[in-house]
Order: structure tokens, then sequence, then C-alpha cells
């Protein structure tokens, strides 16, 4: 997909994958020289996502795989230390916040979600390949 933009939009996973409030979908980028686990969710029928790295200690937040809602669906929650976020924002709401998520660019288009690199945010490179 080309976005008109420097970088090529990648194809992260269907529409149907990401149910309001629910599981997340992970994927693996490469933040500022490191890979890092993101997470993209969808909250009031918007995709959204961010690093997976709580702002209070860089840690991921997941108390189980690809679990990041609390128990309303309302807000994420690092499941280390109780820090809360507003999922369509990542703003810190309750907790030990520090700033909010890194948020990553998505869209969603024909019912695919498509995430999009930035300077700072890149896909793995090609080469890599994931320890089983």
């Amino acid at each position: 997909m080309n976005t008109g933009a420097d970088t090529e939009a990648i194809a992260l996973c269907a529409s149907a994958e990401l149910q309001d409030g629910a599981l997340a979908v992970p994927f693996d980028v490469v933040y500022d020289g490191q890979i890092c686990r993101a997470f993209a969710i969808r909250f009031d029928a918007q995709v959204h996502a961010y690093l997976n790295r709580c702002t209070h200690i860089a840690m991921e937040m997941d108390y189980r795989a690809n679990h990041f809602f609390d128990c309303t669906g309302r807000w994420l929650l690092c499941s280390t230390h109780g820090a809360m976020y507003a999922p369509d924002t990542g703003q810190g709401v309750g907790g030990p916040c520090r700033g909010p998520l890194q948020k990553i660019k998505v869209t969603e288009l024909d019912g695919t979600v498509y995430w999009h690199p930035s300077p700072l945010c890149k896909p793995l490179p090609k080469t890599f390949s994931k320890p089983v």
C-alpha cells in the first residue's frame, strides 16, 4: 500500500481481529534502534497502536499475552505497577505514568489494518527471524 509518504504502510491484521476493548494484536518493531514489541487495539470503533512499553518503567505492559484492557474495557493497564492509559490517546490517566504511551500510526482500509513506520519506529530487518 503506497501512502504517499516516505515509507510504505505494512499490513498488520484483518480488521475483524480487533474487537472493541478486547485482545490486542502484537507486532515487533525497531524503535530507536532496539527491537520492541508493539500492539494494536480497537476502542470506540477506532484502531490505535502503541509501543508495548510502560512510561513508568520501560517494561511490557500486558498481564497475559495480548491483554491490555482493564476489566471494564475502558483503560489500558500496565500489569506491573497499575499505570492506566486512555486507549484512544495513550495519555496517562492514573497510577505512576510518566507521560503518554508512544503512539504508532495505523490506518484501516478495505478490511485490513496497516501500521506506518516513522523515523523512530521501523519494521524489523527482512533478515531478522524471531527465536522459536
